[in-house]
């Protein structure tokens, strides 16, 4: 359960509810009206409990994806805004796009890419503030492809030093790779721990591709 208000937002306001532990959504993507969310159980996901099965990691290292970083935004958006198969619904509305547009564009969201053969395949895009990060959409149009793309955020955010990687919501999808769900004061205190250091998301560069290799390096040191 989660308590829905009503409000008229704009960038500056969502970097604080941000801080506070809220998010935005709307119900449809043509309905303009927005609402904070603030889930009673929070899906966070432990940056040093991540979980990649063996055949995700192969895929990984294979580097069949090309994987970058803030390189077109609004591809990605407009590929997480498509409706879901199962209810042939978005939550991402007109205002939901320009509002994280202008977070990306003040440096606050960021991307993670996957393409193949030069095309945009898979993506997610979520809000980084001080050493947390919250995910908020991803898409993939092959196999594969959104899960990379996870893998590859988790990476970035460990080599960078983030200590908060927000889910929202924990689902089935995302409890195969450690998501857990914790009571909203527990979530107010990491997060307030969080947001309070700093973090790089540019640790590796943006515009070059990250192999497979060093993403699955950053997860475990082990790894070669």
């Amino acid at each position: 359960m989660h308590d829905r208000i009503p409000v008229e937002i704009t960038p500056d306001i969502l970097l604080k509810a941000y801080a506070a532990g809220i998010f935005p959504m709307a119900e449809d993507a043509d309905d303009p009206t927005i609402y904070w969310v603030e889930p009673r159980a929070r899906g966070i996901l432990p940056l040093d409990r991540f979980h990649v099965s063996r055949r995700l990691a192969r895929t990984v290292r294979s580097d069949v994806f090309e994987v970058v970083s803030d390189r077109d935004f609004d591809a990605v958006i407009t590929g997480c805004a498509a409706p879901r198969r199962d209810t042939n619904r978005t939550w991402i509305n007109a205002r939901i796009r320009d509002l994280y547009g202008a977070l990306f564009d003040a440096g606050r969201a960021h991307t993670v890419e996957v393409y193949a053969e030069g095309r945009l395949v898979g993506g997610l895009y979520g809000v980084s503030l001080g050493a947390a990060f919250f995910g908020e959409s991803m898409f993939h149009e092959v196999r594969d492809a959104s899960k990379v793309a996870l893998v590859h955020l988790v990476a970035r955010l460990r080599a960078g030093g983030y200590r908060l990687a927000d889910t929202q919501f924990l689902t089935d999808h995302l409890s195969q790779f450690g998501v857990e769900e914790v009571p909203r004061h527990v979530y107010k205190r990491r997060l307030g721990e969080a947001v309070a250091r700093e973090a790089d998301w540019a640790v590796w560069p943006c515009d070059r591709a990250v192999s497979g290799t060093d993403a699955l390096a950053a997860l475990d040191p082990t790894e070669s």
